[in-house]
């Protein structure tokens, strides 16, 4: 186990699990620079924590501002450690209602601002041989629900990416981890959440989402904190752990149905092989 003081870059961290982490790692003594869009929400982390936190303005869909932010924070603290990916929005609509810029917006900011943070990062990492990437993902990331569709493809995008990266620098060092929540008592699907223009005919589906709600209880987004804490510590952390109770029986649910359903057509997919 790692327990020297680690070196935090993390992003959306004006509530949530951003916020959370941010506060748990500074809490235990260690560094952190902090981003998000308002910059103004953080003051209350300079207030408490001074020099051991540096908060950044970063919106994540600006690439050259996420270079910027990522090289003032090295500047800062000479090292960085653990990076987590954690700026993001959930996307509601049915794929026929979504407009192209909520469409663009959504990809913007969950795969590309991941992807431009990771990309931002990684020298420091190589040149360090040290490192753990933390890509905050979802149980959407690896199943999907009607009426979230773009979510989804913006969470698969991220885990197929950051499994391929897992590979690419499993040798210099660095470290790779999809966090993969179920639900939470966070403001995911409240006032952080966007919902495009409704069409009448896919009311059913959002009646049946609102009808799941509060059949599983959801989980305590402070009880993630000490969590994180044990997964950055640990020398060999997976690739992928899920967050919350329920997630573990929902995914083997549906991955038997894959398997059967793969199985089932097997004879097709011979054949379509061809000699």
């Amino acid at each position: 186990m790692e327990d020297f003081m680690k070196t935090w870059f993390i992003t959306g961290t004006s509530k949530g699990f951003g916020r959370i982490w941010a506060e748990t790692a500074l809490q235990r003594g260690d560094q952190v620079a902090a981003t998000a869009r308002n910059v103004d929400t953080l003051s209350e982390l300079n207030n408490k924590y001074g020099n051991k936190v540096l908060t950044l303005e970063l919106n994540v869909n600006n690439k050259a501002a996420v270079s910027s932010a990522v090289e003032q924070a090295y500047d800062k603290f000479g090292r960085l450690d653990v990076v987590v990916n954690n700026a993001g929005y959930g996307q509601f609509g049915a794929i026929e209602e979504l407009s192209e810029q909520e469409v663009r917006d959504q990809i913007e900011t969950n795969l590309f601002g991941a992807l431009w943070v990771t990309q931002a990062v990684l020298p420091i990492l190589r040149k360090q041989k040290s490192g753990h990437i933390l890509q905050v993902s979802s149980i959407g990331g690896v199943t999907a629900f009607a009426g979230i569709g773009m979510y989804h493809a913006s969470k698969w995008g991220l885990e197929g990416f950051s499994q391929a990266l897992s590979q690419e620098v499993r040798d210099l060092g660095i470290k790779v981890t999809l966090i993969e929540p179920v639900g939470y008592s966070t403001d995911w699907g409240g006032p952080s959440a966007k919902h495009a223009k409704t069409i009448p005919t896919y009311d059913k589906i959002r009646e049946a989402r609102e009808s799941m709600r509060g059949r599983n209880k959801p989980g305590v987004p402070e009880a993630t904190g000490p969590v994180i804490l044990k997964l950055v510590d640990m020398e060999k952390p997976p690739l992928r752990i899920f967050f919350g109770r329920a997630a573990n029986g929902r995914i083997h649910a549906e991955y038997e149905k894959r398997l059967n359903e793969w199985d089932k057509y097997n004879d097709l997919s011979i054949e379509a092989h061809g000699e």
